[in-house]
């Protein structure tokens, strides 16, 4: 999808489920890395994560956009534009537009997880980092520390 097909979604969206025009610009920002979209508050632009389109597809787009707009329609109209405020979650709630869109799975990472646990009492430790087994003991017991594992885990 190029930028002028998203500036003509976005304003058929805002006529459809706004009744209002958008008469600003929008268009796929490559920088954002953990939203989906923003308004910009002095130019009244939006940009949108195209990440989002390329790996949810266009219902999330439009949830994308049907948020953005929400933003734009009432900071134009001078009411309350920000997530907390009763008018923007309201009209979040009449347009269908969601709070906040789906996670990418380009931004989970793994962390390694290290799994330690005491000769004695069987007390499990999982630490990020290795340590030195011969240096520390349980701090339950006094015991013995044994390496176990290294997992992956997502976060």
């Amino acid at each position: 999808m190029t930028d002028e097909e998203l500036q003509r979604m976005v304003e058929g969206i805002s006529l459809r489920y706004f009744h209002k025009p958008f008469r600003h610009k929008a268009y796929f920002n490559p920088r954002l890395r953990t939203t989906g979209g923003r308004y910009l508050l002095r130019s009244h632009n939006i940009d949108v994560n195209a990440k989002y389109y390329e790996e949810h597809g266009e219902s999330e787009l439009i949830g994308i956009i049907k948020h953005e707009l929400c933003h734009y329609h009432l900071h134009i109209e001078g009411k309350g534009y920000k997530h907390g405020d009763a008018d923007f979650k309201k009209l979040l709630q009449e347009v269908g537009a969601p709070r906040h869109c789906q996670a990418l799975s380009s931004n989970r990472k793994s962390v390694r997880i290290v799994v330690y646990s005491c000769s004695e009492c069987g007390l499990v430790f999982k630490r990020r980092r290795r340590i030195d087994t011969n240096k520390y003991v349980c701090g339950r017991c006094k015991g013995k520390l044994v390496f176990r594992e290294e997992v992956k885990q997502e976060r």
